[in-house]
């Protein structure tokens, strides 16, 4: 596995890639000051997108089908775990865009290799939050399995 997006797994068969760009904002304030250089404030994380991009062959692989999936998910408005294949939790993210190029058309007008931009934008609050309610959802679900089971809280 290379990455996951929700239940979608980008894989050799599904949609491998070839480039992922990540690029994190900071949010700064400045005040300006009356004979000094302006004062800059802090004030926390911005916006934090990731473009995933590649070209596949559709004879190897379900290209096709794979981007109409993602963008499917894209049209159900939800937020989605971004996990890396070595585990690393990305975030939630929002599929923003889906873009794709076609190439090389067979004679019934599929193309035979597809090249994709996949742009997504992060909207959690950060991986701690993500943590917690983790967390918070283990202990409800372990309180609602001893309930079922009359063994009550431990």
């Amino acid at each position: 596995m290379m990455m996951a997006l929700g239940a979608f797994v980008f894989i050799g068969k599904t949609l491998p890639f070839q480039g992922v760009s990540h690029s994190t904002n900071y949010t700064w304030s400045s005040n300006e000051r009356v004979g000094k250089r302006a004062a800059y404030q802090y004030l926390g994380p911005g916006a934090e997108t990731l473009e995933i991009t590649g070209k596949v062959s559709t004879g190897m692989t379900h290209g096709a089908v794979s981007l109409a999936t993602l963008r499917l998910m894209a049209e159900l408005g939800k937020q989605w775990p971004l996990i890396g294949g070595n585990g690393m939790i990305y975030g939630m993210f929002v599929i923003n865009s889906v873009k794709e190029n076609g190439s090389d058309f067979a004679s019934d007008g599929t193309p035979r290799f597809i090249s994709f931009t996949l742009s997504l934008t992060r909207v959690d609050e950060s991986l701690l939050s993500i943590a917690e309610q983790a967390r918070t959802k283990a202990f409800e679900l372990y309180d609602s399995a001893l309930n079922m089971l009359g063994v009550g809280n431990v």
